[in-house]
């Protein structure tokens, strides 16, 4: 059962349409993901399980695979919850608030192309 913390920020980001992305069986999945693409860059979230969650903000091209990147600007691990809770209330591309650090995009960001099959991608709204 998902306590009601955590289905809040989930409803939060089905509202603001993120594209979900869920590793394995649907109804009992291996990790969920989700992303939200800006011009430059994209925030995304990485849940591995009930207690372990990172989000980052990649810089995008043509060629960057979201999940899989090879660098980040941002970056926060901790449970679901203050993971959803840090990436959502991230301030937005550009903005003076906005952090960014350039560094190498350490192993908790990536979910090898070999570990994503099978994989449900999905718009959400």
């Amino acid at each position: 059962m998902i306590d009601a913390d955590l289905e809040h920020w989930l409803t939060l980001l089905r509202r603001r349409r993120w594209v979900l992305h869920v590793g394995g069986d649907p109804r009992g999945p291996e990790w969920i993901a989700a992303h939200r693409p800006w011009e430059s860059c994209a925030d995304v979230v990485i849940i591995r399980d009930e207690r372990s969650a990172t989000a980052f903000r990649v810089p995008v091209d043509t060629e960057t695979d979201v999940l899989e990147p090879l660098w980040v600007t941002w970056l926060y691990s901790a449970s679901p919850v203050w993971t959803l809770r840090a990436v959502l209330t991230l301030a937005e591309p550009g903005s003076p608030d906005e952090p960014v650090h350039l560094m190498p995009a350490p192993p908790p960001c990536r979910i090898p192309r070999a570990g994503r099959r099978p994989v449900t991608v999905r718009p959400l709204g």
